[in-house]
């Protein structure tokens, strides 16, 4: 069995844009289950703002908190992706068109 070293962040892809310009990036370097755990409490903290931004129709103060949790989610797993993707390009596998960083 070989020992294989421990995929890390690669810190390329941005989040959340201000005047058409990434204001944060994901952190190069971080090991890639650490990045993925944090996607996911970001992702069930925004699915409870979602929850209660459908009930709560006086603000939307919930609603933009969940938007600005998931585009940060979206970037970490976007950079896992590129991570685990990597060896893949160069073996003739067909490519997928990258999408904008933020919709």
């Amino acid at each position: 069995m070989t020992d294989q070293p421990e995929l890390k962040t690669i810190g390329l892809t941005p989040a959340i844009y201000c005047a058409d310009r990434a204001l944060f990036h994901v952190t190069r370097d971080v090991p890639l289950g650490d990045a993925l755990s944090m996607a996911s409490d970001f992702l069930f903290l925004a699915k409870a703002l979602t929850k209660d931004a459908a009930f709560d129709r006086d603000t939307d103060t919930h609603a933009w908190a969940a938007h600005y949790l998931t585009s940060m989610s979206k970037a970490v797993v976007d950079d896992a992706v590129k991570v685990l993707m990597r060896g893949r390009a160069s073996a003739g596998s067909p490519k997928r068109a990258a999408g904008t960083a933020e919709e």
